[in-house]
């Protein structure tokens, strides 16, 4: 290639730069944000952040205004803008989509496990009643459990209970109450089986079979352009929502709505993506915060949604009763006024009367709308806002539901009020001859809901506490029954960690044993173990035959019970390789038959480490040799023979307790979620993400497994074995 000359060079340089960024205006948005008037043209991130507390919006607002106008049209020019997406009528329902939660399809109160049914209502009757109600759910089946075995993501969801027929009377169930439903969809999920058609076909097919009318995009950035094409091919066309805004802006146009994470400072920002699209519905997502005040501030002051997600993969992490009561209150206002908070002419940061109270205008039609936060601490009274004043012009308080008389003087309205510290304030401007469907119900509404102040609420975060489930003690031995080791009892120091993904050290993951106050990660507690029997190695497939040839077993829940067996016997050759596929109560009803009950989960490590505190049952470093060779594919081989490894034999002689298949221990619910602990990790090992549900080989580590009802808990890698008391 030849060399440019220097001019040439530079001229090739300023190019490359105009072609990245040819926008000469002094305020631009910082990443998904838009920092408002005020905040300094050029001015560095650390001395906006640093010295927030003096922007002066009123300053530079006019300029402002007319540097974001000219951005905004010279990047839909870029982007190629065309909005038909948003003026679908099957899709315009997300321009409403204020409040959505995400839940896991093993939430309690939406899943009764022991009638096998859905309970949508009641589901939705307790977030009516503790904030207000919803617009939409995320239903989520997968991530943490996903990767125990091989199912896919669209496994899982053909694993729920009753299949997608029960999970479509669910959809409907929600139709009923005007609720939108989403399901997930995740690009990283390629380790488990191979779908046989690329993600964006299978999805859309799954989508529309179950009824669903949107599309979460985990980790995405935008979904791309061939999951709109898909969709509409099925003739059932759904909402896409990415966990982040796209990253190409173009994404714009197909993605009707996204999720929003915001960097808060004490001058709220605007959001680019309502800014590019008014209509495109951004919904505010900050799942481990337990102080949601900034969330709904963002919400509030951008006239966008929230993500009311409480149950984090069985971590409840539950509103605040002061946070509800403003969900619920916010709420109200967003519903009332929908038409007005996707409206083109929307202006962030309209101008205010008073420090720390940062507003927005939305103007439609003789009718505008400003939506206003208190930042301070402290109630704010007395002369908020001026406006263009007209003749005839009504005003209301949209917050505190009542009218207001304003202080009229050339041609401008002065309104006074009160807001709350780190309140909320609503004004409406009404025209002549404009009108405001069910105005005087909604400020009826309003009036009630405000005469309580937030501050009366509790703004305390509480931990939800859990109950390990009773275990029946088993018909005590004096000698060990056929297949079982003595196992003495003496003092030991249980030690285990869960190995969570997520979740930091919260106080709330993980479980909760009897000694302890609440869940956590981490648990240390010196005990008496009792003597106890346990199985020498895990029930195995001839094991579990027996069992069904004498008590004739059949569970209530049949779907994938005994998935690798050859019709009611297990594969040639499978004999003596442990029985998976079984549910906990399947493992139980084993345990009854035979006389036993399923161990502790301190016993199980009990007998894999002893008194010596082992990290591996056959001592302190990892040995290849005694556990089955790892299965990084995407089908099952299957686990080994539970006698092919011997030198992982346990100080007690116990086989196969690690790197084979999962154990099944103790049970813990709270008023939420179900959840077992795991032990043992297996030998599959599905690649290329992270967000597998990992391994637990050592023996100071356990797994934590949601339950949700035996079709979707039983998996291909997941067995038992049998403990019982002793004399």
């Amino acid at each position: 290639m030849k060399s440019l000359s220097l001019p040439r060079c530079l001229a090739a340089a300023l190019i490359a730069v105009g072609a990245a960024s040819a926008q000469d205006t002094d305020h631009q948005p910082r990443g998904n944000q838009i920092p408002g008037p005020g905040q300094g043209p050029g001015r560095p991130e650390w001395v906006s952040d640093l010295f927030g507390f003096r922007n002066d919006p009123a300053a530079d607002r006019d300029a402002w205004l007319r540097d974001m106008r000219l951005w905004r049209a010279e990047h839909r020019i870029r982007m190629g803008y065309d909005d038909s997406e948003y003026r679908r009528p099957e899709l315009r329902w997300a321009q409403r989509n204020f409040i959505s939660p995400q839940v896991m399809v093993e939430e309690r109160t939406l899943f009764d496990p022991e009638l096998n049914r859905w309970t949508v209502d009641r589901y939705l009757d307790d977030l009516e009643a503790r904030y207000g109600g919803i617009d939409s759910v995320l239903l989520w089946p997968v991530y943490p459990n996903i990767g125990i075995d091989n199912r896919n993501q669209w496994d899982l969801v053909r694993d729920l209970p009753g299949g997608v027929a029960a999970l479509r009377r669910a959809v409907e169930q929600f139709h009923r109450r005007n609720v939108r439903v989403l399901l997930p969809t995740m690009a990283w999920d390629n380790g488990t089986r191979d779908p046989g058609a690329p993600h964006w076909t299978v999805t859309a097919e799954l989508m529309a079979e179950a009824g669903v009318d949107g599309v979460n995009g985990d980790t995405f950035s935008g979904l791309p352009r061939a999951y709109r094409v898909a969709s509409d091919k099925t003739g059932h066309p759904v909402v896409f929502e990415p966990e982040m805004p796209p990253s190409a802006d173009e994404g714009l146009i197909w993605n009707n709505q996204s999720w929003a994470y915001f960097d808060f400072e004490f001058t709220p920002t605007a959001n680019k993506q309502k800014w590019l699209e008014s209509r495109h519905m951004p919904n505010i997502s900050d799942r481990w915060a337990r102080d949601k005040t900034r969330d709904l501030h963002a919400a509030f002051f951008n006239g966008i949604g929230y993500v009311s997600w409480e149950n984090i993969w069985g971590i409840w992490n539950q509103i605040t009763d002061r946070d509800a009561e403003a969900l619920r209150r916010v709420a109200t206002v967003e519903r009332q006024f929908a038409d007005l908070l996707v409206c083109p002419d929307w202006e962030p940061f309209a101008p205010t009367l008073r420090y720390g109270v940062f507003g927005t205008k939305f103007p439609l039609e003789g009718v505008t709308l400003w939506l206003l936060v208190n930042q301070n601490e402290f109630a704010v009274s007395g002369r908020q806002i001026s406006v263009p004043h007209a003749d005839g012009r009504r005003y209301f308080d949209a917050w505190n539901g009542v009218g207001l008389d304003p202080e009229v003087s050339g041609g401008t309205a002065t309104l006074a009020f009160e807001m709350e510290g780190q309140g909320y304030g609503a004004v409406l401007a009404v025209d002549p001859g404009a009108a405001v469907p069910n105005l005087d119900r909604y400020l009826g509404k309003m009036a009630a809901l405000t005469a309580r102040p937030l501050a009366a609420f509790s703004h305390e975060w509480h931990v939800l506490p859990q109950r390990m489930s009773d275990v029946p003690p088993s018909k005590p031995a004096s000698s060990p029954p056929d297949g079982m080791l003595k196992i003495p009892g003496g003092r030991f120091e249980f030690r285990v960690s869960g190995i969570e993904i997520e979740g930091s050290d919260w106080e709330g993951l993980d479980v909760q044993y009897p000694w302890e106050t609440s869940p956590r990660r981490s648990h240390d507690h010196v005990m008496q173990v009792a003597t106890f029997y346990i199985d020498r190695y895990p029930v195995t497939n001839a094991d579990f035959k027996r069992f069904l040839d004498a008590s004739r077993y059949s569970p209530a829940d049949g779907h994938n019970f005994l998935r690798d067996w050859s019709g009611a016997s297990p594969r040639p050759g499978w004999e003596r390789k442990p029985v998976t596929w079984v549910s906990l109560e399947d493992a139980r009803a084993y345990a009854k038959w035979a006389g036993k009950r399923l161990p502790h989960e301190w016993e199980w490590q009990y007998c894999a480490q002893g008194a010596e505190g082992r990290l591996y049952p056959w001592g302190n470093e990892w040995d290849g040799a005694a556990v089955p060779k790892p299965d990084r594919g995407r089908d099952l081989t299957g686990p080994d023979d539970v006698d092919a490894h011997p030198s992982g034999a346990s100080p007690f002689g116990v086989m196969d307790l690690t790197g084979n298949v999962w154990q099944w221990t103790d049970e813990f619910t709270d008023a939420h979620t179900r959840a077992a602990v795991l032990r043992g990790g297996s030998y599959y090992q599905p690649q290329a993400s992270i967000w597998y549900f990992p391994q637990a080989y050592k023996l100071n580590e356990h797994g934590k497994y949601l339950l949700m009802a035996p079709s979707k808990d039983r998996a291909g890698t997941l067995g038992f074995r049998c403990a019982s008391d002793s004399e």
